[in-house]
């Protein structure tokens, strides 16, 4: 996963997530089955992943991937990055990608989402806020898959990363990767 800048190319986090394997196996069931849910449908942001303190030393808390209701410690804001969903308001910048290589064993899914300028509403002007609670400096966030419900989805990846803010004067952009791989050497059960 990562998360930039795409005006200043500025890089604020890229590295991998964490896995919740239970709601994923469901979310893979669910969608192979033709059962119209388990499919990704946002992505969620919160600022309850990480504490920072008065030293600036940040400790950051475990990815919630136990239990199908997990969710991220503290969701502010979240978009739908379902492109096929009349939710999503801008599919152009908020959508998924499906990517094979014939004779690979994986498969990934780019999952893209843009925090443009305007948003969130209520946002600060400038990203030189000292507040690393403020509702959007961002150190979380997770994919969720629709489960029937707009107030019912599940988590199927978390990741903490360092506090981030989102703030009226930069774009933030988001490239989620989320691979998709067989065990070639498991028998057949």
């Amino acid at each position: 996963m990562k998360i930039y800048d795409p005006t200043s190319g500025e890089i604020f986090y890229n590295d991998h997530n964490a896995i919740h394997y239970e709601n994923i196996s469901v979310a893979m069931a669910q969608s192979l089955a033709d059962r119209n849910l388990g499919y990704i449908y946002q992505m969620a942001f919160g600022n309850g992943g990480s504490s920072v303190d008065p030293t600036g030393v940040i400790t950051y808390l475990p990815p919630n991937t136990t239990g199908q209701n997990a969710d991220l410690y503290n969701q502010t804001y979240q978009k739908v990055v379902d492109d096929n969903s009349a939710a999503d308001t801008d599919p152009e910048n908020n959508k998924m990608t499906v990517l094979h290589t014939v004779g690979n064993l994986y498969t990934d899914i780019l999952v893209t989402c843009l925090l443009d300028y305007g948003e969130p509403p209520q946002q600060q002007a400038f990203d030189n806020s000292t507040n690393y609670n403020g509702e959007y400096v961002f150190d979380e966030l997770g994919l969720k898959t629709w489960n029937g419900a707009t107030d019912n989805l599940r988590l199927i990846t978390h990741v903490i990363f360092h506090p981030v803010q989102k703030s009226l004067n930069r774009q933030i952009q988001i490239d989620y990767t989320l691979r998709i791989q067989t065990l070639s050497n498991i028998n057949a059960v």
